[in-house]
């Protein structure tokens, strides 16, 4: 390399990096203050760096900000999802995991994640790769190390089953030996060495499937339940010992009853639960995930008039569970099931979750205040607050009065990087 051209690119380094560090000011009509419910105006914040350093009506404008002027939107923080999964794509949903390879999938996964950031959605819950092993936690570090853009992750690695349980290769010929899209464990004896492996693999959290097979027969809603109390007890204090969480895959009681029980961070679905269960729930903190989108979309594109109508029966009955889970004080996060769907669609669970009996206020709560406690993020992200990460998104009007707005964001901002700016 010539003298020239090193002082040149130690000159564009030294630019960029001033760049990086110019503080920004965002602009907006609005700020969506989410704890209180209410919309400031005008609404501004101060970037600096990765952090938020100032956020309400009017901020410190300084001398060398960049200012960026968003009109007549709204700010507020990026958008939350408890539950995704980047390792699935619509169409062939029962042979995905058998024709596709791990190494395609995590490509699969890589685009998704990129989708699901440019729609807005700043920070995931991943549950579960549905065969993929650990390959989540090399997103997730990708991710991280500014390889490739998605929203900040928390990852299960593989979902934990019983064997012949919900997510087994059940109805193919056994002489194929095809692969389960989870881990085994049946029983603590099991459990507890296989979340040991996976949290050295790198996984956040750990994903255990309690219910299998839904059915509902007029008013009555069954599933199996999958382990045992004292099994799910076991493993939620191991994972406590690793300093995590798990979630469950729990769709009714009696199974939803042990998790609460167990006291597991969330009940993901929660079609069912008993008054009992609501009570612990609440005395817990434990949040229910109800996942309407992931429903709606297999009844819409369901081959069957048979299946479109069970998944119908379905939906229309966990909504008037879902009033009764409100009407208890049971908490929730917002997560939609993403991956059987198209990624970055995914804003429809918000919506779904305010036609079904929520105010647009209470849907955002739970989305970004509780998800941020559920990812184990509470005191960084969520909110649009000094020190918070400057995780930011801009919507074309007033999402208390508009839940709609979330589904067209027209900036995104993450880690104080500008993602999207129509």
């Amino acid at each position: 390399m010539t003298l020239r051209r090193a002082l040149t690119l130690a000159l564009v380094v030294a630019s960029s990096s001033a760049f990086a560090q110019q503080p920004i000011v965002l602009h907006a009509a609005h700020l969506l203050d989410v704890a209180d419910g209410k919309l400031l105006t005008p609404g501004e914040v101060l970037v600096e760096g990765e952090r938020i350093k100032e956020a309400g009506a009017h901020v410190t404008h300084p001398a060398n900000a960049r200012t960026i002027d968003l009109g007549n939107s709204t700010l507020m923080p990026g958008l939350i999802d408890a539950h995704t999964h980047l390792f699935l794509h619509p169409g062939n949903e029962g042979l995905q995991t058998v024709e596709e390879s791990i190494p395609q999938r995590t490509l699969t996964a890589a685009a998704a994640a990129k989708a699901d950031l440019l729609a807005g959605f700043t920070a995931e819950r991943d549950m579960g790769t549905e065969g993929a092993k650990c390959a989540d936690v090399a997103v997730r570090n990708a991710i991280n190390h500014g390889e490739i853009p998605g929203p900040r992750m928390r990852v299960s690695c593989n979902a934990i089953d019983i064997l012949g349980g919900h997510e087994d290769a059940i109805g193919f010929n056994p002489e194929q030996h095809v692969l389960s899209n989870a881990d085994f464990a049946n029983n603590e004896a099991e459990l507890i060495p296989l979340m040991r492996e996976q949290h050295k693999e790198g996984s956040d959290f750990f994903k255990l499937y309690e219910t299998g097979k839904d059915s509902l027969v007029g008013d009555e809603f069954h599933s199996p339940y999958q382990y045992t109390e004292a099994e799910l007890a076991a493993a939620v204090a191991e994972a406590h010992r690793m300093g995590t969480t798990v979630g469950v895959h729990c769709t009714s009681d009696p199974g939803a009853l042990y998790a609460a029980r167990a006291g597991v961070a969330s009940i993901d679905h929660a079609d069912q639960l008993s008054p009992e269960t609501m009570k612990l729930m609440r005395e817990k903190n434990i949040f229910a995930v109800p996942t309407f989108a992931v429903v709606e979309y297999f009844a819409a594109h369901a081959e069957k008039p048979a299946s479109a109508a069970r998944l119908k029966a379905m939906d229309a009955y966990h909504r008037e569970q879902f009033k009764k889970q409100l009407a208890a004080g049971v908490p929730f996060a917002v997560g939609s099931d993403v991956g059987p769907f198209p990624h970055g669609t995914q804003a429809r669970e918000y919506e779904l979750m305010a036609e079904y009996g929520m105010t647009n206020a209470q849907v955002l709560h739970a989305g970004l205040i509780n998800g941020a406690k559920l990812l184990g993020w509470a005191d960084s992200i969520g909110q649009l607050k000094p020190g918070f990460y400057a995780d930011i998104i801009a919507v074309p009007g007033d999402p208390l009065t508009n839940i709609h707005v979330l589904t067209t964001p027209t900036f995104v901002m993450k880690n104080g990087d500008v993602i999207r700016d129509k």
